[in-house]
């Protein structure tokens, strides 16, 4: 009797766990990923991106094919960039440099992620890690495919950012000038002279080591920086703006284009020296 009610309730459990089983694990078709990436498609040339980044990801799930599921995640990271979600482009993009490595749009990948660095830089007042970040991923992508069909734009962003670096660097230094904190705004401005000689912030800078030093008494280094800033930007406002700190008697006035030559320049740099 004993034996005939166990083996009742043995029969019980597994009919219980057999329906519960039919009930978790009842399988579904699997979705279609070439239909999906259609979808994301068609979205993405509506400009609708939310929509087709999500249509992208769903298809890359999907696909088998490696090399299609690559495109649909550099899809899904260039959707994601336009419309501005820019730390979920950057997680993607990492991602998908870390999933399809010999993909052919690696290249591709790496100019994306520069350029969401680089849509982030804001002006010199504002946070300087993603001028950092920017700068470093240029200056990787230049480094690593320096002929690539997107080298020539990140040249020339790279000289921007190279600019924005070099404004923060003043915007500093004339923080700490207001202050009369000299020596650290003199490092500043030597940052400038030594690493961003090339942006257009040189000059000012220049000018900038002309009036701490004159100001400080330092005669010798005030004309020392006022003649580097005469002979290399001897045509500049900020050359004769440092002429009048050393000559007091010197009145900047507006010079015709015919009499501003290269003699008028050298007498000046000669009563400099």
């Amino acid at each position: 009797m004993l034996l005939r009610l166990s083996l009742i309730f043995l029969v019980i459990i597994l009919f219980s766990c057999n329906k519960k089983t039919e009930t978790i694990y009842n399988p579904t078709e699997g979705k279609n990923p070439y239909s999906l990436y259609k979808e994301g498609l068609d979205a993405f040339n509506k400009n609708d991106y939310f929509y087709a980044n999500k249509k992208f990801s769903e298809a890359e799930l999907n696909f088998k094919v490696v090399e299609l599921a690559a495109k649909s995640s550099i899809m899904a990271s260039f959707s994601l960039y336009g419309i501005n979600f820019y730390s979920e482009a950057e997680e993607n993009l990492k991602r998908f440099l870390k999933t399809y490595p010999a993909d052919k749009h690696v290249i591709y990948a790496n100019y994306l992620l520069a350029i969401v660095y680089y849509e982030q830089i804001e002006d010199e007042r504002k946070d300087i890690k993603p001028i950092i970040k920017a700068s470093e991923q240029i200056s990787f992508f230049l480094q690593k495919y320096p002929k690539s069909d997107y080298a020539l734009d990140l040249r020339f962003k790279r000289d921007l950012i190279q600019n924005q670096l070099a404004a923060k660097e003043l915007y500093i230094a004339k923080y700490y000038i207001s202050l009369q904190k000299w020596v650290p705004a003199i490092n500043r401005l030597k940052i400038i002279i030594k690493e961003f000689n090339k942006t257009v912030f040189i000059e000012e800078a220049l000018h900038r080591l002309v009036e701490i030093h004159y100001h400080l008494g330092l005669e010798d280094e005030a004309k020392k920086y006022a003649n580097i800033l005469g002979y290399n930007y001897n045509s500049s406002m900020w050359f004769e703006k440092s002429y009048k700190i050393l000559n007091k008697e010197y009145e900047i006035k507006k010079v015709q284009k015919e009499t501003k030559d290269k003699g008028f320049f050298k007498d000046i740099i000669e009563m400099i020296k």
